[in-house]
């Protein structure tokens, strides 16, 4: 195996993603990434093997610790992200819960934003006070109930932004103030911006994590996670904790994530150019009660997101349909191009309807609270051709007997 890892502090982002970290080629010098798809690792001798095991020689010795399709993932992300050092994972919420359980012991106090995924939310609200971990969750946008809310024992402050589904905005810069005068680890979950949009490393954040199943692969193949820090973190608490419970990402899925890289920006602007359009329409049809988009001037945050997010809405839209649920589900019934799946970030437009769906868990009041109510769809917007779309969601929406402005 040959490595061709180089300076590449000189190239810009869309060259990293494509050569980036190098391609640890094997002896046939293939053009794509080789796909390294072992669980073990043979030693040259029983010496090699004990030094690897000591740490006193570079090497793998077994695929749960690291793997080298794993490995250039790894080092890609990194480099995109403008990060120190990165760990992937088999899946986001295995991202989540590595973070967590890493970082926290009994006795210890998290605050969150109360706009989260919802596996998320049950991670913070059933399974960390098991373990004696104590959570306030707060409203995002609100700084004075961040810093009201902060004690001695806080020890991780999280938070995703924009939110999932209603894409709310959070003020990382502010919050990590907040949390770096408590001592606090600022963790963000940066899924729906993507790397693309949205740097929290450089805006103050200790920790930023994706489900790269999500836009990094982006044609819906398979599950992925991944961390980024520092050095001290990923490769200490994180790593320990990685190898001794096993959430590792499979060289095959590291190989697919390797290929989703190559094209990750140019899909991401594609992806939040049609979503743009997308919006606007809907929020001039009838039948839409209410439009939720961050790079629409109506957005409450809109400010927000000029700053943070260079303006960009990103790839997703949410809105509310007239007249309730039941008019939420004809019209995602009789959609033909946009598929009903909870999934996001594919090539295909994909819809969802949160209060059944990705937050079905909590209850009316905590929903309410959200703002995610019974006619509200969550829209992530795909690769089609955006005048299919609008046409597509033109006529489910239009049978209603509503029709256009």
């Amino acid at each position: 195996m040959t490595d061709d890892r180089k300076d590449m502090s000189g190239w810009r982002a869309d060259t990293r993603n494509i050569h980036g970290a190098g391609e640890m080629r094997s002896s046939y010098g293939e053009t794509s990434e080789a796909l390294y798809l072992t669980s073990g690792y043979v030693y040259p001798s029983a010496q090699e093997a004990a030094n690897r095991f000591t740490g006193e020689a570079e090497g793998y010795v077994y695929s749960r610790y690291a793997n080298p399709t794993v490995t250039m993932f790894e080092e890609r992300m990194r480099l995109l992200e403008g990060a120190p050092a990165a760990m992937a994972t088999s899946s986001g919420m295995a991202a989540v819960n590595a973070v967590f359980m890493s970082l926290l012991k009994a006795g210890d106090h998290v605050l969150a934003s109360r706009a989260l995924f919802g596996a998320s939310l049950y991670l913070l609200n059933v399974l960390l006070p098991r373990f004696g971990v104590e959570t306030t969750l707060v409203d995002g946008a609100d700084l004075k109930a961040w810093e009201s809310a902060m004690r001695p024992e806080t020890k991780l402050v999280f938070l995703e932004t924009p939110t999932n589904p209603t894409l709310d905005l959070v003020d990382i810069g502010a919050v990590a103030q907040i949390a770096r005068a408590g001592d606090a680890k600022l963790v963000i979950d940066n899924v729906f911006a993507t790397p693309v949009l949205q740097k929290p490393l450089e805006l103050g954040a200790d920790i930023v994590l994706y489900s790269a199943t999500k836009h990094i692969d982006g044609q819906g193949r398979c599950l992925g996670g991944i961390v980024l820090g520092d050095e001290d973190y990923i490769g200490g608490e994180l790593m320990q904790f990685c190898r001794q419970t096993g959430p590792s990402l499979s060289p095959f899925n590291a190989w697919v994530m390797l290929k989703g890289l190559e094209t990750l920006s140019i899909r991401v602007r594609q992806h939040c150019e049609n979503a743009a359009k997308v919006a606007d329409f809907l929020a001039g049809h009838k039948a839409v009660e209410r439009v939720i988009y961050p790079g629409r001037d109506d957005h409450p945050q809109h400010d927000l997101c000029v700053r943070q997010m260079g303006g960009v809405g990103g790839p997703l839209v949410s809105f509310e349909v007239k007249e309730g649920q039941a008019a939420a589900f004809d019209f995602m019934n009789r959609l033909d191009i946009v598929k009903i799946c909870n999934n996001l970030g594919d090539a295909k437009s994909l819809i969802t309807h949160p209060v059944t769906t990705t937050h079905q868990r909590l209850s009316d009041e905590e929903r309410a609270k959200l703002g995610i109510t019974p006619s509200l769809v969550r829209l992530s917007v795909g690769l089609e051709d955006v005048d299919d779309l609008m046409e597509d969601l033109d006529q489910a929406l239009g049978q209603q007997g509503a029709g256009s402005r």
